[in-house]
């Protein structure tokens, strides 16, 4: 797996999941699939994730991605 070495945009992220969608879709898509994931939505909410925020740190992404698998 690749070091993450930005922040992403939930959008952004989304996007790179599923790129066939729009934005606000792909959004959605990201955010039932982390919510579904109880590890880790408590891992996001350990490094401090909100669900108003608008980006994901690096090691936000990292679990993303550990738990998600790649996009």
């Amino acid at each position: 797996m690749e070091k993450i070495h930005k922040d992403y945009g939930r959008t952004e992220l989304a996007l790179r999941y599923a790129p066939t969608l729009t934005p606000d879709a792909a959004w959605k898509k990201l955010k039932r699939w982390i919510n579904l994931n109880r590890d880790l939505t408590q891992e996001l909410a350990q490094l401090g994730y909100t669900s108003h925020q608008r980006s994901f740190t690096p090691k936000m992404v990292s679990r993303i991605m550990f738990y998600l698998g790649e996009p």
